[in-house]
Formats: structure tokens, sequence, C-alpha cells
């Protein structure tokens, strides 16, 4: 069963709910039979990276500016967000998350695909962006980053100078669209069942055994008495 999931590496419900997807995976009595498949969605594909505090607004007056409230509110609001992390395992240090453009760091997951590395990197990305104050839309910040999650950094340079993964990024986001997401997380579970949003641990759990129970086995009919078994196999047609 294959289980896709569509998010951003600077979006906080995005690293709760993978937080959850993780906790309901591991009561799934098939988990073990289970294929999960990062895509890409830029929650802001105009944001200008910044380097180091103090190069941009902080996160609290982007907030304020995106939604309209005041800085308080906004710091309010961030509080929390870290609260709900904190009840997953999670530690948010959004004091310290600098602004980000993804594009790049979308790419280095689907490189981490290709060599069975996609959830280490994504789960690296994610933990350098909310709790490590990482500029994770500076290039050889992810260099780094990547290959403290086992890629090879020679590769990934490479990779992002000559943005080899730019087209699948831009597929994903296509078929985001074209499957109605509007926001992440986005849980598309064996493309039979979609779920929004960072739900509860059990409700995922929940959507895993239906697709699973749903998974009719293939029912053989055995026609070779009414002498109808014409196939052709590995050697050869019957006769």
């Amino acid at each position: 069963m294959k289980v896709e999931i569509w998010s951003d590496v600077v979006c906080p419900w995005c690293y709760i709910g993978k937080r959850r997807f993780e906790a309901a995976l591991e009561r799934f009595a098939h988990r073990d039979d289970v294929e999960v498949l990062w895509h890409s969605f830029e929650l802001d594909p105009s944001t200008r990276s910044v380097r180091a505090p103090g190069e941009g607004p902080d996160h609290a007056d982007v907030l304020a500016a995106k939604y309209g409230m005041s800085r308080t509110r906004a710091e309010a609001a961030i509080d929390s967000m870290s609260q709900a992390a904190a009840g997953e395992g999670l530690e948010f240090r959004m004091d310290r998350s600098l602004a980000s453009n993804t594009f790049d760091a979308h790419q280095l997951i689907h490189l981490a695909a290709a060599h069975g590395l996609q959830g280490q990197v994504k789960e690296r990305l994610l933990r350098a962006y909310f709790t490590e104050g990482e500029p994770v839309g500076d290039r050889d910040t992810l260099v780094r980053l990547a290959a403290e999650a086992g890629l090879d950094a020679a590769e990934v340079a490479q990779a992002l100078e000559t943005q080899e993964h730019a087209a699948a990024v831009r597929s994903d986001e296509a078929e985001a669209h074209t499957l109605g997401i509007t926001g992440v997380p986005f849980f598309v579970v064996d493309r039979r069942y979609g779920v929004s949003g960072a739900q509860p641990a059990e409700q995922l759990l929940a959507v895993l055994e239906r697709a699973w129970s749903e998974r009719a086995p293939l029912t053989l009919v055995d026609a070779s008495a009414a002498g109808t078994d014409q196939v052709c196999g590995p050697d050869g047609c019957a006769l």
C-alpha cells in the first residue's frame, strides 16, 4: 500500500502531521507493507531566503503581516503551535526560524528518494528549520544537511546547480492542483482516500486500516476443467 504525502519543510503542521502519521503507522499491523512517498508543495514560492537572523522580519512579524494581526497575537499563535508540537515530542524554536524559499529543498527530497533516503532527508530539513534555525533556502546549508542525512555532498551540490529535479517539483505541484490540494499536509492513501491536515494518529490509523481492508485479493477462477486454460507463459503457450 502506498501513502503519498504533500507537504513543505517550513510548514509547522506538516512536521506535527509527520509525527502523528508515524505514530499511526507504528500501530498499523501491515506497516512493513506500506510505501511512503513525500511530494512537493511550496507554501509561498515568492519567499526570499535569508542566511542569518536580522536579515529580514522574524517569524512573528511575517505571521502578523500575513494574517493582519498584531505582533502580540502572532506571538500567542506561535506559542500555541509550539505547545502542539511539544505534545508530539517536537521542539519548535520558531524564534530562530529563518525565511526560506523551499524550492531547492524539495529538489533535494526528490534526489533522496532515488537513494532510499527520502524520509531521513525530510526529517533532517524539518528539524533544521523548526528547531535549529538553519537557513534551509541556502544551497551550501542544504548540501551540508543532506550529507548529514546520508547523501553524497558532491552529488547534492551538482544536482542543485543543474536544477536536476526542478521538473519533478513542478510535477508534484501540478498534481496537487489537479487533486484539489490547497493546504498541507495532505495524505493520499492508496489513491483511494485523501486526508487533509495534521489529523490525530487515531484517525490516520483508521484510514490506513480501512484502505487495507478494501484491498481485495485476486480470486482465481479454475477454467482448466473446461479446457479453456489458454495462456502463454515463460515456457511457451498452451496448445
